[in-house]
């Protein structure tokens, strides 16, 4: 099951997409107007930030908060740097948790199951 979210992942963040390639289009053409560039990268950041901002505050709500988050830095990651940086650590870090919290609860079921042998 892993495997196959991490092909998912791999593919979804494949340059080579229709939908890249498309959008790598319509940037080269606003990259040549000055002001389009600046409303631009305002209105990624603002709509970025807004949705990022949302997810924090769902998170420790029921739902998908993590999964806001996630997609506000991914709005952020396509003009700023530093958001794609911020999304790749916190990426790693979630899945170290995960490794962590699949590790604890195998390791709780096993020894609950060895002690109801007893």
């Amino acid at each position: 099951m892993e495997e196959q979210i991490s092909r998912e992942i791999a593919i979804g963040e494949s340059p080579q997409g229709p939908v890249r390639r498309m959008l790598r289009r319509v940037r080269s053409w606003i990259e040549r107007h000055p002001r389009l560039r600046f409303a631009y990268r305002f209105a990624v950041g603002l709509l970025g930030g807004l949705i990022a901002v949302i997810g924090l505050l769902l998170v420790p709500l029921p739902g998908p908060g993590w999964l806001v988050v996630f997609l506000g830095l991914g709005v952020l990651g396509t003009e700023f740097h530093w958001a794609r940086r911020l999304a790749g650590v916190i990426k790693r870090l979630l899945a170290r948790f995960w490794a962590w919290w699949r590790d604890r609860r195998s390791r709780r079921v096993a020894s609950g199951a060895n002690a109801g042998d007893a």
